[in-house]
Order: structure tokens, then C-alpha cells, then sequence
């Protein structure tokens, strides 16, 4: 590269304070963007990249005086991850003569949050190649003042957005909103809000909006896998969001994740804008902007990274509060509601049957033996006895109450079954649990008409439970407690 290009370029990289490169930039023949290439480093940039790469990496073969005759003519992609959105700021630069200046989260790939500065280099090049100077610094906490640095327009729309979390509505209401209102600002045709747990494997969209409501966005996503959301962590992790606004975007994504992209196509997806929310160190959610005018881009790109910064604190603390009221409710060992939601929900439920009697059923479901499955086998054997129980008590009951009542004791309240129904339940529930050396249960019902009177119906059925167990025991007196 000793032309006198190289040696121009070389020395206007040599002059800025910052780590710069003049990249070379194709144009392939079909007016897209072709190889990116580092033409000429500056001696910052030449330490910087050397200490992030080449001494991480261990390739001790290469001297830091020669990096310059190495690094020098290489693919961007020689160290780094293919990223569709440098090389759009790039070509932006170079061909469009953009000025560009960007501050994104790059801590996931880098442990830096990171300033890229682009500038068109106006000198004679070939048809098929034209030059831009790129320019960054790392920053290892986030720069307020660099990030919230963005036009008037897109500063009202998500100080407006913060309002509407801070008022008075319930959290899925204010999603609904802001979603809608998001939509309709960057003009999409969809817009969708999800939280995702990869311990558990499951994902919720908590809100939605599709223009003109042409289809529904969780009815579409009900049907895939976990493992179609469940991919983008993999993707994210070179590149702090997804982005694809062309064919080539598309065709980088299918080759690594087919299986979602062949459903994103299927559903008529074209342009898409998918950014993390990241709490903590881990992805709890995503902002899903789908079939936008991908020429806004740039305002689009701003508008959600700086919204889904807001938004990731207030999807952290709904998923806090629902995890608090999940362990507040929910027996963590069977998945069924616990005594103390069965406290209260009893007391609710009494009053609103005396004020207006319905008809109603309970049940008490006791296991028969567990005092003897825990003594030979441990608790370890009784923990799983008891989540067997309460799987074959959801299949039995869907749709009515379910609570483990006590220790081996499990209570339904149905409101929606007629008595002839209830007694299919309860002989299904016989049917399924009629093992005496494993799941077996002591059960006792009763069936209310027009009463309401609820505490009564409920001790009807303990003590009918109780002569159902002491039968049990008549028959089997080596299980007795």
C-alpha cells in the first residue's frame, strides 16, 4: 500500500486524537455493500485493537511494530462479528456522505459501551470503492450525556412514554399504550412487548399492537417453539440488537437461525428491529418492532434503544412483583395454589355465595400412605409423590381451584361443574390414583345446590374424606400412620 492514496489517507488518520481507520468500502454491483476493509490505521487504534485482540487471542506471532503491515488491508470481520449495522453506517459514510454518530451498548461483546463516529473521506476512488473514517471511544459505565443526546422530536416521544409509566394505570394497560403509541411512531406495521425467562423456557408478550388489528401477535407466537425466541439470545450475543432491514440482513440470519427466520417470512415479515432488555447482565425481554420504512432507520434505531432503556427497569419490576405474588400463592413444590391463598380466596368466596347463592362443589383430597413412602424411600420419594399428585389433580380438574391445603391434604372448589360432572371428576381421579404402594387419595365431596353456605360444604367433605381414609386403611393396616 505505498501509493500515494494510502499515504493521504494514512496521515489524515495520523492526525485524529481518537483510535481512527480509514475503512475501504465496496459497492457491489447491485448497489449493495460489499467487503469492508481497515485501509489505514492510526498508531491509537493500531494499540487499541492489538490489546483487544491479538494479545487476548494469545497470537504472540505477530509483533505489535508490524501490526500496521498486518492488520492493514484485512476484512473488518477478521477479529470481529459480521454486524449488519456497522456495515450500514459504513456505507451510509462512505457512499451517502454521512456524517454519523452513534453511542451504543456494546458491554455484552466488549465489556464497553461504545461512541462510533463516521465521516465521508472525499478523495478520487475506484467505481466499485469509496473510503470513510471511522472513530470510537469505549466507555465502561454508560455516558448519560452521549446517550440521551438525540433530536428534539425523539426526546418528546420517550419523555412522554415515561409518563405514562409513572401514572396511575395498571402496568398491562401502560405497556398497551406506549406499545400502540410506539408503533404509531416509527410507523410499523407491529409492535410487541415480551418477557422471557430462559431458566424456565418461557416467554409471555404482555403487550401488542398491529395496524389497523390485522392479526393477533400472541396467537402467532402461541404456536412456535420456545427455541424461536429462545435463539435471539444466541444471536445477541455479537451484536447488542437485531436488526434486518434488507435481503442481506435476512439471508445473514437465516444462515444462522432457519428455523426462526423461515417463521418471521412465513408470517410476512420483511424489516425488523428486536432489542434486549437486559437486567442485570441477562435478558428479560424484548421490544419487537416488525415491517417498518427501513429508509428511518437511523430515528427508528435511536427512538427504541433509548425507549427500551426505560422500559427494561419497568419490566424488571413487574416481573419482581409477579414472582413476589406467584410465591405468595403458589405451592413451589406442586404448582398449586397454597394454603394461604386458599385462606383468603375462602373467605372471598364464602361472602360473595351468601350474597348470591350459586351452585358449587368441593372436594378433599388426601394421599393415603405418604407417612410410609417417606420412611422407606426418604423425602426425596414423598416431595415426589406429592408433585404427582398435584399433576394428576390438574388433569382431572381444569379449570377449577386447586390448593394443597396442608401437608399431604389437597382441596378443589369448582364453580363451573354441574354435580354429574363433578362425580365424572371424582371417578376419573379414582381411576388415575388407585396405585396403594404409590398415588392413592382418601376423597371426600359435596355438592352444594343453592345454599352457599361454602365453610359448611367444605367440612361435609373433610369428614367424608375421613371415612373415606379410614377404609382405606381397614383395607391396607400395614400403610396406617
Amino acid at each position: 500500500m505505498g501509493n500515494d492514496l494510502y499515504s493521504l489517507l494514512k496521515q489524515t488518520a495520523n492526525l485524529s486524537s481518537l483510535p481512527c481507520t480509514i475503512m475501504s468500502v465496496e459497492k457491489k454491483s447491485d448497489g449493495t455493500c460489499g467487503d469492508i476493509r481497515f485501509y489505514a490505521i492510526n498508531d491509537i487504534f493500531k494499540r487499541s485493537y492489538y490489546d483487544m485482540f491479538m494479545e487476548q487471542e494469545g497470537n504472540n506471532k505477530v509483533a505489535f511494530e508490524n501490526f500496521d503491515e498486518v492488520i492493514e488491508g484485512q476484512l473488518y470481520t477478521a477479529h470481529l462479528p459480521k454486524e449488519p449495522k456497522f456495515e450500514d453506517i459504513c456505507f451510509r459514510a462512505a457512499w451517502g456522505n454521512e456524517h454519523i454518530h452513534t453511542y451504543v451498548d456494546t458491554t455484552k461483546i466488549y465489556g464497553y459501551w461504545t461512541e462510533d463516529i463516521l465521516f465521508p473521506v472525499n478523495c478520487a476512488h475506484g467505481e466499485n470503492v469509496a473510503y470513510c473514517q471511522f472513530m470510537y471511544t469505549l466507555n465502561k459505565e454508560m455516558d448519560t450525556g452521549k446517550f440521551s443526546a438525540v433530536s428534539p422530536d425523539i426526546s418528546s416521544f420517550v419523555i412522554k412514554a415515561c409518563l405514562e409509566m409513572r401514572n396511575e394505570n395498571a402496568f398491562s394497560t401502560s405497556m398497551d399504550i406506549i406499545t400502540k403509541d410506539l408503533r404509531e411512531y416509527v410507523d410499523s406495521e407491529s409492535a410487541c412487548i415480551l418477557t422471557v425467562d430462559y431458566d424456565q423456557k418461557n416467554f409471555e408478550i404482555i403487550s401488542e399492537s398491529v395496524r389497523d388489528n390485522a392479526y393477533c401477535i400472541k396467537e402467532i407466537f402461541s404456536h412456535f417453539p420456545f427455541d424461536i425466541v429462545g435463539c435471539w439470545q444466541t444471536l445477541l450475543s455479537e451484536t447488542n440488537n437485531i436488526i434486518i432491514q434488507n435481503e442481506q440482513d435476512m439471508n445473514l440470519y437465516e444462515a444462522k437461525a432457519p428455523a426462526w427466520l423461515k417463521t418471521y417470512k412465513d408470517a410476512g415479515g420483511q424489516a425488523l428491529c428486536l432489542m434486549p432488555f437486559i437486567h442485570h447482565g441477562n435478558i428479560i425481554g424484548y421490544l419487537y418492532i416488525s415491517n417498518f420504512d427501513t429508509s428511518e432507520m437511523t430515528r427508528i434505531k435511536e427512538t427504541l434503544e433509548l425507549i427500551s432503556f426505560f422500559l427494561t427497569a419497568e419490566v424488571a419490576n413487574h416481573m419482581i412483583l409477579e414472582k413476589l405474588e406467584y410465591l405468595s400463592n403458589v405451592d413451589v413444590l406442586t404448582g398449586v395454589l397454597n394454603r394461604n391463598c386458599m385462606n383468603v380466596n375462602v373467605d372471598e368466596l364464602s361472602l360473595k355465595l351468601k350474597l348470591d347463592p350459586k351452585p358449587f362443589a368441593v372436594a378433599f383430597c388426601d394421599l393415603n400412605g405418604l407417612k410410609t413412602i417417606n420412611d422407606h424411600g426418604g423425602h426425596n420419594s414423598g416431595d415426589e409423590l406429592l408433585k404427582d399428585a398435584a399433576k394428576v389433580l390438574k388433569e382431572v380438574f381444569i379449570g377449577d381451584q386447586i390448593y394443597r391445603a396442608g401437608g399431604d391434604e389437597f382441596a378443589i372448589i369448582s364453580l363451573n361443574s354441574t354435580e354429574g360432572e363433578f362425580l365424572e371428576k371424582l371417578a376419573l381421579l379414582r381411576q388415575k390414583a388407585c396405585d396403594p404402594d404409590w398415588l392413592n387419595f382418601a376423597i371426600g365431596h359435596y355438592y352444594d345446590a343453592n345454599s352457599g353456605n361454602l365453610r359448611l360444604a367444605m367440612r361435609y367433605a373433610d369428614e367424608n374424606m375421613y371415612e373415606d381414609k379410614n377404609a382405606f386403611y381397614e383395607a391396607y393396616p400395614d400403610k396406617r400412620r
